[in-house]
């Protein structure tokens, strides 16, 4: 009997073929304007054969790039480009949704608009590094958001989120995960401020409520989800008190009913374990919509999870890039390809679409 891992799943009002879930990958690939290359499209058709294709996290404007040649979602072209991937995928069968990105403070100024700071919650210099072509180089210095444009990010998010409507996605993920800047403005390590944005866990997870609710608002509950990475400290971003910051996170989008939230478990791509430690399983416990759980999964722990009611989808990042049939390969116990990790971030064709299938 098919474990229910492979089993059709309904998200909202799509059936998916399963409960695998592609997670967003950053490849580095963008023609120029930031728009998904000729190869994007072949890329995830590819690996279509997941429930779910949560597509590369994608620039909801030009200060929100922090990567060289990331692609964006702001612009006319980048919406023409896109559409060109979302047929190719739902020709292939294929559901796809959209990553909505803001980086904040991981970031430099080479890629931002007249040379302009980063920007950020608080002016905290990120002890991280960013992709700039030749390799990776420190950030730079952000500024502080002046109160008066923060409505503005959310706008930013919302016309995302419609763009990428329009670009023919079955929907859209926020990216509140991983020290970028929603996720900037939850976390005490990086949030300074003393405003109606800043100081308690209220106020820091006000940003995440108010995106939420304008995108969810723009295209519907249920072409929405959210990623969370409570545990850190992925780009310098970590918390004090994580387990009551982000019992209190998902308190909110209960209230607010984003079809999915999408937990990092552990340190994305490290390790599940963390200190301080974080009770993934009371925070799912306190989700009433779709759970999908992510990091360091294999096949068999993912069907556990899901036996277990630990989750209702499974994501896997690194595994699809160099297994486009990953679905296949999970359900038949098939070997994984390795992965070519020097042809992760930009470049073309090599490590990128022609990794071969099984057979």
């Amino acid at each position: 009997m098919t474990h229910p891992l492979f089993q059709k799943f309904r998200l909202g009002q799509l059936e998916l073929a399963n409960r695998v879930v592609m997670a967003p990958l950053t490849r580095n690939r963008a023609a120029p304007g930031n728009v998904a290359a000729p190869l994007t499209a072949e890329y995830y058709a590819q690996r279509a054969s997941a429930g779910l294709i949560v597509a590369e996290g994608s620039q909801v404007s030009p200060m929100g790039q922090g990567y060289l040649a990331t692609p964006g979602i702001h612009s006319p072209e980048q919406v023409a480009a896109w559409k060109v991937v979302t047929d190719a995928v739902h020709q292939a069968g294929g559901r796809i949704f959209l990553q909505l990105w803001h980086v904040g403070r991981v970031s430099h100024t080479s890629l931002l608009p007249g040379g302009a700071a980063p920007l950020a919650p608080s002016a905290v210099t990120a002890n991280t590094k960013t992709y700039l072509g030749q390799g990776f180089e420190a950030v730079s210095t952000p500024r502080a958001l002046e109160l008066s444009e923060i409505p503005g990010i959310v706008d930013d998010f919302r016309k995302g989120a419609a763009n990428a409507r329009a670009a023919g996605f079955d929907g859209v993920e926020i990216h509140a995960a991983n020290g970028y800047l929603i996720d900037q403005f939850m976390k005490d390590g990086a949030n300074k401020r003393d405003d109606a944005y800043g100081g308690s866990i209220d106020n820091r997870t006000r940003l995440l409520a108010e995106v939420t609710s304008a995108v969810c608002a723009e295209i519907g509950r249920d072409r929405v989800g959210v990623r969370l990475s409570p545990a850190g400290p992925i780009n310098d971003c970590a918390d004090s008190a994580p387990q009551a910051l982000f019992e209190l996170a998902v308190d909110k989008l209960e209230a607010i009913g984003p079809v999915y939230i999408h937990m990092i478990e552990g340190i994305t791509g490290q390790t599940r374990d963390t200190a301080p430690a974080v009770d993934f399983t009371a925070l799912r416990k306190r989700y009433s919509g779709v759970y999908m759980a992510n990091n360091c999964l294999d096949g068999a722990t993912a069907q556990a999870a899901i036996d277990a009611g630990r989750a209702d989808l499974v994501s896997f990042g690194r595994a699809f890039i160099s297994n486009p049939d990953l679905v296949r390969r999970l359900e038949t116990g098939a070997v994984l390809a390795p992965l070519n990790r020097d042809t992760l971030y930009g470049g073309g064709a090599q490590g990128y679409t022609d990794y071969p299938r099984l057979g």
